[in-house]
Parts: C-alpha cells; sequence; structure tokens
C-alpha cells in the first residue's frame, strides 16, 4: 500500500498522501481499507490528509468503505483535502465530498490543484 499512502512532508508539515488516482473502484476500496493502519498510529487531532482521485472509479462498494474510514479516523484527523478530476458523474458533481462530509460529521475541502490543497493543509 506504500506506493497509494504515505507521508510526504510539505512546508515542514507532515501530511498523509492518499493516492487513488487511476484507480478501480476495487483497488479504491482497498487503499481505503488499509487508511486505518497509518492514521491510528497518529496522535489524534494531528492528521493532515491529501487525496487525489483523478480519474479513480467508484461504486457502491468503495464509497461505503470511504465513509466507514472517515468515520472511523475523525478523532485522528485535523484537516482533509482533495483533488481530482473524474468522469464518474458522482465524483465528477462533488457529491461524495458532501456525502462523506455529511456521514462522517467533518470537512473534506476539495482544491483544483494539489498545490493549493497542500498549501492549505501546511497552513496553520
Amino acid at each position: 500500500m506504500t506506493e497509494h499512502i504515505r507521508f510526504i512532508t510539505h512546508r515542514d508539515k507532515k501530511i498523509l498522501l492518499v493516492d487513488v488516482s487511476n484507480c478501480s473502484a476495487d483497488r479504491v476500496e482497498k487503499i481505503f481499507r488499509a487508511l486505518p493502519d497509518f492514521v491510528t498510529t497518529q496522535p489524534r487531532g494531528s492528521v493532515l490528509i491529501f487525496c487525489d482521485y483523478t480519474e479513480a472509479s467508484f461504486n457502491e462498494d468503495a464509497i461505503r468503505t470511504m465513509k466507514e474510514t472517515a468515520v472511523f479516523d475523525k478523532p485522528y484527523v485535523k484537516k482533509s483535502a482533495w483533488i481530482g478530476k473524474t468522469k464518474d458523474p458522482y465524483v465528477a458533481s462533488k457529491r461524495i465530498a458532501e456525502d462523506l462530509g455529511s456521514f462522517a460529521r467533518r470537512g473534506f475541502r476539495a482544491f483544483s490543484t494539489r498545490e493549493d490543497a497542500l498549501a492549505w493543509l501546511a497552513k496553520d
């Protein structure tokens, strides 16, 4: 999973990169099932998450797993930022961020560029 989930440093901030770009729905589900192993090893309220879902595919199982993971990881996450363009109408309409945010009761901020997302995460 380290090719899809790993910590990076941006402006001296440790950021958890979750890269599901170009992944199938099944792969997205597997990656999000592994995410708590990375998040829960960190102090509560400290994790900055950057997710790239460019051209990823989603299905009901992947979305459900993402929602479950978002709830489970909530105590550990400080901020989450996303980028990605996809042909999937569910994701393209930004419903996925709204649904995840509503389900997990936390925010998921969408950005147009990786640099903007990382700069926002590193700001504080």
